[in-house]
């Protein structure tokens, strides 16, 4: 097919100096402190805050007022302590070969440090005062309310705290809960031997991941691609007993925990935190597994365009057709707004002086920190770093880190303190609805096929890699938990057989599975570092596709009220449980229906994307 030959690829703007980049492109720092004098004597108030708050202890059960007075401190140290990182955080982050700026860095972290020994005392000593107490003392004083919420979910996690001895046995204990990942991160990065591989092309490459991921991304040729797996999963499976035995480290270290603790299953203890009732996981999984036919739909259309005679995992990241646009940032700054306009116009005009406003630095130069975020200033702006370079996923990256910025400044508009900051169970919601909302405004837009092509597949990629991805590894990591729950061994062969399964039951029949496949659980770092993590990516991004569905669908009325719940979910902040907060906006994740919304979004994209290549065949 002629229609689908790769088009030259965009270049990259040129690597430049920082003193090169005009100031428009770069933000401002002076909004936080004016200089670094006055950074240090903020340093130093901090300082004395964290003295005088380790002196509070013992007087909480005096009275309201003093509880009030310990619950003030804590706000005034922690607003004064986002100024304090940040600025030297984002200074860093301009330049991190400047040492003179990191060592100023790394001042805040002990201080943070001594904030953390110097607070320790409060959550034990406010637990000794029975709730009953505490809930009159607020009923009575007004300024004492505002922090119900926070103080009443302390006292809802107590019954899986322990005595003194028991908490000060699993304080010793969590010294050791890192060395599982550790050791997976010296075995998986500083021991790892990469490979010489020859390709296609001629010569010898290096295989690192960096290497393996953009070859996988970027090599049309399919020999090459299965080169590049092959030789960089041999490095795993030369050592699958060893990751397994660190596995089984992690598995039993929660297990231990969460007994430790009196909660049922390790999923328990793990959702305890934010109130998330088991059943949202085991829905999120179960409602996924019945809606894979999209997924596999995609796959086999993939096959068919790419004309494979055979379709592999390593063929799934390959772009359908090139091209050749480039996505300047004034460009994208430009589109941003109007795609957002659905949901009002003082949400649009926000995002306008977001955009106008020197809080965003756009561009990479030399020693700029990679990647992007934006960095919640409490009491200043949210800061956006970006690392723009005129591709899709550049622009893309600007639409998702403008709606963490909103929610952001919605809710510290909207809330005090102690609740400005929200969970991550929340936090992917409106990033990953800015970016529908973004590629259903350049879908209107574009005008030659192949962009449409592109649009669309980079949406699809998206669902693929947060949604259903993150929702394999949240099976997998439930099973193999289970298993030391059940107690059933752990080995090699297990976890391997658990994995190529649930890689069956997702794909089916639209994927070759290569023997490699069986060890790519080894190499994924989540599983060693943070478990039962990523299935918040995708819940979010269920919560993101049912709000897309309520705001696209219905009456005016009905839209309306779903973008004035909506914008209520994002100034509501951290002010109650997540899963109440959702519930709020009309977002039931206990129900399979909202994980449909994903399912249904994704035929969709499927469906238009099949539509727009059968045009241009």
């Amino acid at each position: 097919m002629d229609a689908f030959a790769p088009a030259e690829a965009a270049a990259a703007p040129e690597l430049r100096s920082r003193e090169a980049i005009p100031d428009r492109f770069k933000w401002s720092l002076t909004p936080i402190f004016s200089d670094w004098d006055a950074w240090k004597a903020a340093y130093d108030h901090l300082d004395t805050q964290i003295v005088a708050y380790a002196l509070l202890r013992g007087t909480l059960a005096e009275g309201p007022d003093r509880l009030l007075a310990a619950l003030r401190l804590s706000d005034d140290i922690g607003q004064l302590s986002y100024k304090v990182w940040y600025f030297a955080s984002l200074w860093y982050d301009q330049d991190q070969r400047d040492n003179q700026i990191n060592a100023k860095r790394q001042q805040v972290q002990v201080l943070f440090a001594k904030a953390s020994q110097a607070a320790a005392w409060f959550n034990p000593e406010l637990l000794t005062i029975p709730l009953s107490t505490v809930q009159e003392w607020m009923a009575k004083n007004h300024e004492l309310a505002v922090y119900r919420f926070a103080v009443e979910d302390l006292y809802r996690q107590q019954e899986h705290v322990l005595d003194d001895k028991g908490e000060h046995l699993l304080s010793l204990a969590s010294r050791f809960a890192s060395t599982p990942h550790d050791a997976y991160a010296a075995l998986s990065t500083a021991d790892l031997k990469s490979p010489t591989v020859r390709f296609s092309t001629g010569g010898n490459m290096v295989l690192t991941y960096g290497q393996y991921r953009a070859i996988l991304a970027t090599n049309r040729n399919q020999q090459d691609r299965a080169t590049a797996f092959t030789e960089y999963h041999k490095l795993y499976h030369a050592s699958l007993n060893t990751y397994a035995s660190l596995y089984h480290a992690v598995l039993q270290r929660d297990w231990f925990l969460a007994q430790s603790r009196g909660y049922p299953s390790t999923l328990d203890a793990a959702l305890h935190g934010n109130n998330i009732p088991p059943s949202v996981v085991e829905n999120l999984i179960q409602t996924t597994k019945e809606g894979t036919e999209p997924l596999r739909r995609y796959h086999r259309l993939r096959k068919r365009v790419l004309g494979l005679g055979t379709y592999h995992s390593y063929d799934a990241t390959i772009p359908l057709v090139e091209h050749d646009t480039k996505y300047r940032y004034e460009q994208v700054a430009k589109w941003l707004p109007p795609s957002v306009a659905l949901l009002g116009a003082d949400y649009e005009r926000q995002v306008r002086d977001v955009l106008a406003g020197r809080w965003i630095d756009v561009y990479e130069n030399t020693g700029k920190r990679s990647g992007a975020y934006s960095a919640p200033v409490y009491g200043v702006y949210p800061y956006m770093l970006l690392n723009h370079n005129d591709t899709l996923d550049a622009a893309f990256t600007l639409a998702h880190e403008m709606g963490h910025s909103m929610h952001t400044l919605l809710a510290n508009a909207h809330q005090p303190f102690v609740y400005s900051a929200y969970t991550i169970f929340v936090a992917e919601v409106p990033s990953t609805l800015s970016e529908a909302l973004f590629l259903e405004y350049m879908l209107g837009q574009a005008t030659d096929e192949r962009e449409r092509i592109v649009l669309l597949q980079h949406a699809i990629d998206g669902i693929v890699s947060t949604f259903y991805t993150q929702v394999l590894f949240a099976d997998y990591e439930l099973q193999a938990h289970r298993l030391v729950e059940e107690g059933r061994p752990v080995t090699a062969e297990t976890l391997a057989e658990i994995y190529l399964g649930l890689l069956k039951t997702y794909h089916g029949d639209a994927v070759e599975y290569d023997d490699l496949a069986r060890v790519t659980w080894a190499r994924i770092p989540h599983f060693y570092s943070t478990p039962f993590y990523v299935y918040q990516y995708a819940t979010c991004f269920a919560s993101s596709a049912e709000l897309m569905r309520q705001l696209g669908g219905g009456s005016s009325e009905d839209r309306a009220e779903a973008i004035a719940r909506y914008l209520t979910l994002l100034k509501s902040g951290g002010s109650d449980h997540p899963m109440t907060l959702l519930a709020r906006a009309g977002i039931d994740l206990s129900k399979p229906a909202t994980v449909r919304a994903v399912v249904d979004q994704l035929d969709g994209l499927v469906t238009r994307l099949d539509r727009e290549i059968a045009a241009i065949a």
